[in-house]
């Protein structure tokens, strides 16, 4: 299995780029939100890769970061989902942004992004959701950061107080992704469920005027 390619970016498309790696170009599939944060043409890049092999043929599916490549995985695990509905996914939302639309069971935050429609992002929030809460976020990326870990420690919010908060901030009109990420922003162990909400709604004030 090809983990990552290291080489120049010699030839970067819409949707693809190749890197030389000692002469040799590989081709690597991308999204475009992958293409606009690449550095210059000609200059030396790192992809970490998914290898896909089968009926079709095989082809390299290239991230940015380890973080990108595990949710990749994760994404197409997903009965009915392919390849290119997960690089839409990963092409639309942080992978921060995804694994808290998964926790919260947010099928509205994954359906925006392009060609994913409400009964796709049900199903991704159904089968991810007890994968990714019970994650030990022991993996990492280079900045020792894990998706995973984001999910385990969301998955820890899901009770006493912070619970309570967070079905205040829903009933207020506020979104379930909204909701848990600035809850999880705000509160601390032992801070009781009004002092959350007071914090929480204060932080998305000052947000919504910025």
């Amino acid at each position: 299995m090809i983990a990552y390619v290291k080489g120049a970016l010699a030839f970067v498309y819409d949707r693809s780029i190749i890197v030389d790696v000692s002469g040799v170009g590989y081709l690597v599939n991308v999204s475009p939100a992958t293409v606009s944060r690449l550095p210059a043409k000609g200059s030396d890049v790192q992809i970490f890769t998914y290898f896909q092999s089968g009926e079709n043929g095989q082809a390299l599916h290239g991230f940015l970061t380890q973080e990108e490549v595990r949710l990749f995985t994760l994404l197409i695990s997903v009965s009915g989902i392919g390849p290119k509905v997960a690089s839409a996914i990963l092409g639309a939302m942080s992978p921060q942004q995804i694994i808290l639309a998964i926790v919260a069971e947010d099928a509205v935050a994954l359906s925006k992004a392009p060609g994913v429609g409400k009964k796709t992002a049900q199903r991704v929030t159904l089968e991810l959701k007890d994968k990714i809460k019970s994650a030990t976020g022991d993996e990492s990326d280079n900045a020792g950061i894990s998706a995973l870990a984001v999910g385990a420690s969301i998955a820890g919010a899901s009770s006493g107080a912070k619970q309570d908060a967070m079905d205040a901030l829903l009933a207020l009109g506020y979104g379930r992704t909204e909701a848990v990420q600035t809850v999880l922003e705000v509160a601390d162990d032992e801070m009781p469920a009004d002092a959350i909400i007071k914090l929480a709604l204060k932080k998305l004030v000052r947000a919504g005027g910025a």
